[in-house]
């Protein structure tokens, strides 16, 4: 059979296509035993992960440590039975925070809830508006440096507990107001917190290493809860500071609701719902990368959607998508739905069985935690990339970074979607200009008719694990998402994989994340990827994001690289 060159186009999915739930998915297929013990050992795994996670992002968003569990229970069974994703964790996140601790100063715990279940009515319009695409157009940068920003502040947000300061005022929220009540208050600081806090760091880091498969955290922190048991040692726990958790499950209710209350507290659940669409389907990106499947977008938001009303309802926190619970889910072999599901009723026994015991957690140790979180929250070598890619790209990270430490999350989201969009614009102005004919260069252009060239002769691709793909215009942040699912949907069933963009006027950052990411997936398959007709400024962003040989191979036309494949030569 004759392979032949790929367009992008779009279908028409039906509604059942778009909305019906993973789970429904999952069950249709059939389920097996030995799925449902797969899905079993995930939740497990991926419960004892959460549990002390769950905990500490809400103790630093302002709220209790069982309304984390609440968030992770309720809101995490949801997001696992009626969402778009085979893989997504629910809980509550570390990148909400900023926002959650800044609602709770503004508007109270009940405010907090109320804009909670807004927040999950505006995710559940967006996705049945059918939306959720759109949100997948925030350019790249923008997601590092947001990313990378609200790391930094969730780890100024655990100065305190990590040094035990006794500080005379409340801590502020905002970061430039925080330090100098932080710096007043570092003659109150206690070795036995300090020690207690680094030690904690130090034991996860030193599990990660020498036991990686070990639930390290988990392991630490009732370790911790132990040495402060048994030596009595005078620091800050869940104890003294909240007393204790409960041994169940609160009953639903609603918030008191004015619609005064619902006026101040609206933006509040904007920002949420814009977050946590943004965090979940990222995640759910992340997911499909790992796996090969594809999510639901649409029907994912919906689902987040639900998850947060019903989180709200039983006196939780936001809910979305977490990116770590959900990478060591695929890892720990889930199969489906059910793992999230589970994750969620092993954490319920926890609360029913061992919740006395959370007592003795050290507000130290769980403050460890995040540091640790916010280590890794920074995409480092994206971060780095992106300052070296263009200057362009930089501005955009640099600003959203920025904006998100010194101003708020929102903020920062919305000026450098601006900002991407404002470059965007420039660069396709670049491509637009009067050219002399000059002699055809090789290396820049490839199956350039007017370029004094024959066309590809796609006759040429008669090698059936052979694939062609030609992409035409720009490929952007805007563009990057449909390509990406088109390109990694046609590699999954093929040896060689060619992608020409001789068609191309220029690609961004979020573009060359796309190749490189197929790349990888494609590495991990042992699967070759050639890249023809790449300008010279083309390939040099590519290049600036790690995407060279041996990862992929570079030729200058299409029949070139039919050529290498059958061949099996390796890329110069």
């Amino acid at each position: 059979m004759t392979r032949t060159a790929k367009t992008l186009h779009r279908s028409g999915p039906s509604f059942a296509e778009l909305f019906t739930p993973k789970l429904v998915t999952i069950l249709q297929e059939g389920y097996s035993l030995s799925a449902l013990r797969a899905d079993a050992i995930a939740g497990l795994t991926v419960a004892i992960v959460a549990l002390p996670l769950s905990m500490a992002i809400a103790i630093a968003s302002g709220a209790s440590p069982a309304q984390g569990l609440y968030t992770a229970i309720i809101g995490g069974f949801f997001v696992s039975a009626i969402g778009g994703s085979r893989f997504q964790i629910g809980g509550p996140a570390g990148a909400f925070i900023v926002l959650v601790a800044a609602t709770v100063q503004a508007h109270g715990m009940d405010g907090l809830i109320l804009a909670t279940i807004l927040s999950g009515l505006i995710l559940a319009a967006i996705g049945l508006l059918r939306f959720g695409t759109y949100i997948k157009f925030i350019p790249y940068p923008v997601t590092v440096g947001f990313t990378a920003g609200i790391a930094v502040i969730i780890f100024a947000s655990q100065l305190k507990e990590l040094l035990g300061l006794a500080l005379t005022a409340p801590e502020p929220g905002p970061l430039l107001e925080k330090l100098p009540v932080l710096w007043a208050g570092l003659p109150t600081l206690d070795p036995v917190t300090i020690a207690l806090a680094f030690a904690t760091i130090a034991a996860i880091v030193g599990l990660k290493k020498v036991r990686p498969h070990w639930p390290g955290m988990l392991i630490v922190i009732a370790g911790a809860a132990a040495i402060t048991a048994i030596f009595d040692l005078q620091v800050s726990t869940i104890g003294t500071r909240f007393g204790g958790i409960a041994s169940s499950l609160p009953l639903p209710s609603l918030p008191e609701i004015s619609m005064a209350k619902i006026q101040a507290v609206l933006p509040n659940a904007a920002a949420f719902a814009l977050l946590g669409s943004i965090e979940s389907l990222l995640s759910a990106v992340v997911a499909d990368g790992m796996t090969g499947r594809r999510h639901r977008s649409n029907c994912e938001l919906v689902g987040q959607g639900v998850a947060n009303v019903a989180s709200g309802l039983f006196g939780g926190i936001c809910v979305t998508g977490t990116i770590a619970r959900t990478a060591t889910n695929v890892r720990a072999g889930a199969h489906g739905p059910v793992a999230g599901m589970l994750h969620a009723v092993f954490l319920l026994v926890f609360v029913l069985v061992a919740a006395p015991l959370a007592g003795f957690i050290p507000l130290a140790g769980l403050a460890g935690v995040l540091a640790i979180v916010a280590w890794n929250m920074v995409e480092k070598h994206a971060f780095t990339t992106l300052l070296r890619a263009s200057r362009g790209d930089a501005a955009v990270l640099l600003c959203t970074f920025f904006l998100t430490i010194f101003r708020d999350v929102t903020e920062a989201i919305v000026v450098g979607f601006a900002l991407g969009s404002v470059l965007f614009i420039h660069r396709m102005s670049k491509t637009t200009a009067i050219e002399t004919h000059t002699p055809f260069v090789a290396e820049d252009r490839a199956d350039d008719a007017n370029g004094g060239r024959a066309p590809y002769d796609e006759s040429a691709a008669t090698d059936p694990n052979v694939i062609v793909y030609r992409i035409s215009g720009a490929f952007f942040f805007g563009a990057a998402a449909s390509i990406g699912t088109v390109l990694d949907r046609i590699s999954d069933t093929h040896r060689v994989m060619i992608i020409d963009f001789a068609a191309v006027p220029f690609l961004d950052s979020t573009a060359a994340n796309t190749i490189e990411g197929l790349a990888r997936k494609a590495a991990r398959r042992h699967a070759r990827v050639f890249l023809t007709g790449t300008s010279q400024e083309a390939r040099k962003r590519l290049f600036a994001h790690g995407i060279r040989p041996p990862l992929v191979s570079y030729e200058s036309t299409i029949a070139e690289a039919v050529l290498k494949a059958k061949t099996g030569e390796t890329s110069r």
